[in-house]
């Protein structure tokens, strides 16, 4: 029998500058707005109990001027205010709407946090010990820095997140996300295979300032199933449960089916209100169930580490962005999302940056002024 001619699945083929077709420039915001269908592979989770959310427009939202620069925005895809289960605002791009996921980015890194704090309340976890202690087989990217510092993006290795650069070690680990086609299809990477390959020859980080590794949350994901012998799927069906999301939680994964918890999750903007909500009430689910730590959230908002550029006011701090009495996450390529634990208030925003390598420093800085503003402003 003749062999059939195939040809590379276009959404995953490398185009120029090392990109991912579904991560390049020109079809970015297709990718980001498909991203759960467009991976390699995933899973889906859905909640068996929904927290109900009912319109209450706040018209000063409306009104307001930041948000009028948000949705003037070329990008622009979605934004949502909501206090409680009230939606005070709630806007879409034309070609996208309330029951579209959008990719989430690295706001899925926040999931560590309520992660990492049940299983330091249930004692099964120390920060101040070494990665090795619970992963023996990590490479010294890893091995020596404390539990501590991988949370706080705070470990100096040579793994590389610099998208204008085409041999960035990112671009590696994103063949084990399955956002690409493999190198080498008979030796796939996977989360775990391309974790232990990280090397350092020291971790101490010596700026004082955050160093912003993706592969740092992987690590934690890795110990969390280390020290709770859980997988990370049934912490995050925990975690999709608590928070009474209506549709459905999608997550990339690796061939293993390792869930990416560095970036791989897409959410509607109302499911991702809801599960920001879980930490407005400290790491309690909708029926009380415990996901997160109330200590750990509130160490987060105190502690942390300097960051640097348009994030200069900010802490990354527990694998979030704190600011005075905020927890938050940004997402490459345009989307941040907030909780005001103070006023109880939460603000999404979902928009599809379509510059070269999805960064413009000018932009995302103003978007969270305006999103901590709007969750001032609305309680």
């Amino acid at each position: 029998m003749s062999q059939i001619v195939t040809h590379a699945n276009p959404d995953l083929e490398i185009l120029a500058g090392n990109k991912s077709r579904c991560t390049h420039a020109d079809h970015r915001r297709r990718g980001f707005h498909n991203l759960y269908r467009l991976a390699r592979y995933s899973i889906g989770l859905r909640a068996a109990r929904v927290m109900p959310l009912e319109k209450r427009v706040d018209l000063r939202i409306a009104r307001d001027e930041g948000v009028s620069r948000l949705l003037a925005l070329p990008w622009f895809s979605a934004v949502l205010v909501v206090r409680g289960q009230d939606i005070l605002f709630e806007h879409y791009a034309s070609d996208f709407s309330k029951d579209h996921p959008h990719s989430i980015q690295s706001i899925t890194k926040t999931t560590l946090n309520l992660i990492i704090g049940q299983l330091l309340d249930q004692g099964l976890l120390d920060l101040s010990r070494p990665v090795a202690d619970y992963i023996p087989t990590i490479g010294s990217g890893y091995a020596h820095a404390s539990l501590q510092q991988v949370l706080n993006m705070d470990v100096v290795n040579d793994y590389s997140e610099d998208f204008a650069d085409p041999q960035a070690a990112y671009y590696r680990h994103e063949e084990a996300m399955g956002w690409r086609l493999p190198l080498d299809p008979e030796h796939e990477e996977t989360q775990r295979s391309f974790l232990v390959k990280i090397e350092s020859a020291d971790t101490t980080n010596i700026t004082g300032r955050m160093q912003y590794k993706d592969a740092n949350t992987d690590v934690l994901g890795w110990i969390a199933e280390r020290a709770s012998g859980r997988p990370l799927r049934a912490f995050l069906a925990d975690i999709v449960d608590a928070a009474g999301l209506e549709g459905v939680f999608h997550i990339t994964t690796d061939r293993e089916g390792v869930p990416s918890v560095d970036g791989g999750a897409c959410l509607t903007a109302r499911d991702l209100a809801r599960y920001l909500s879980l930490f407005v009430r400290r790491g309690r689910g909708i029926s009380g169930q415990v996901v997160g730590s109330s200590s750990f959230i509130e160490q987060t908002l105190s502690g942390g580490i300097a960051m640097s550029g348009p994030y200069d006011d900010m802490r990354y701090s527990n694998q979030t962005m704190v600011r005075r009495g905020c927890i938050g996450h940004s997402g490459w390529g345009g989307q941040y999302a907030v909780a005001n634990l103070e006023t109880g208030v939460l603000a999404v925003f979902f928009s599809v940056l379509e510059t070269e390598h999805a960064i413009n420093r000018d932009f995302i800085g103003p978007v969270i002024r305006t999103l901590h503003d709007l969750t001032l402003l609305s309680a």
